[in-house]
């Protein structure tokens, strides 16, 4: 009997070091990575959003060196992504820390990519430096569609200028809005170069989106089954952002 015990004792001793304190800490990897790889969508959402159309407005309204100054803000969407983490990796390291120690700013004293708090924002800011590019344009061609009639009547009846984006500029972008929300959505549940290439996943996983996990568990420890899963979970994950998206866009749209 009590070989019996000790033997039962055993198996489930096994069981739960070997089996189930791995699939529990697998699933908080993964529940972590997903949380980061949300919240990394949503600051690459609004901060491209909000950068891009307040460029497309600025440039569009530019009266001399419109096509020099557009040229500028395209050179970083022609430069590779590993390329660009790698100089502002040497930027975050080098020169960043010091303009925090001269002007006397504490949380500017070492590298952003060294502290969890500052790791997943310094990376999103690195991307959008690349990825507003390409938004700029798009917004800038739905601006060159709107009439100029619209705006000179709404002067007419004394809109301001705000009034005038609200019911003149943002209607009529509306679409290219659509088009712009899907494609950074995508870049941020997709995004894997600006994370591995800056911190690699770390530091203590701040920055380990799903691209970096599905990257690990694949060529790293060699569970591809694994890696197709989570694979398959993460387009289910940008569809259904995706449509949600697009549902709420089109209801705008039509009332």
């Amino acid at each position: 009997m009590k070989g019996t015990n000790r033997k039962k004792m055993s198996g489930r001793m096994t069981f739960f070091l070997f089996t189930l304190i791995p699939v529990v800490l697998y699933t908080f990897f993964y529940v972590v990575s997903v949380i980061n790889g949300v919240c990394y969508s949503i600051m690459l959402v609004i901060g491209v959003i909000v950068t891009s159309l307040i460029l497309a407005i600025s440039l569009n309204s530019l009266k001399i060196f419109k096509t020099l100054t557009k040229s500028i803000y395209f050179v970083p969407a022609m430069i590779g992504g590993v390329t660009i983490a790698l100089i502002w990796d040497q930027l975050y390291y080098r020169v960043i820390p010091v303009i925090g120690k001269a002007l006397g700013i504490g949380w500017l004293s070492n590298s952003l990519l060294m502290t969890g708090k500052t790791a997943l924002p310094a990376v999103v800011f690195v991307q959008l430096w690349q990825a507003v590019a390409m938004p700029t344009v798009i917004f800038i061609a739905g601006l060159q569609q709107i009439p100029d009639e619209q705006y000179e009547s709404a002067k007419i009846d004394g809109a301001t200028a705000f009034q005038r984006f609200r019911y003149v500029t943002f209607p009529y972008l509306l679409p290219t809005v659509t088009v712009n929300l899907v494609l950074t959505i995508k870049q941020g549940f997709t995004s894997f170069d600006f994370p591995y290439a800056l911190t690699g996943g770390g530091p203590v996983r701040a920055t380990e989106v799903i691209g970096i996990l599905i990257y690990n568990d694949a060529f790293k420890n060699m569970r591809f089954s694994l890696a197709n899963a989570e694979a398959c979970v993460l387009f289910v994950i940008v569809a259904l952002f995706s449509l949600t998206q697009l549902k709420l866009t089109s209801k705008g749209g039509t009332d």
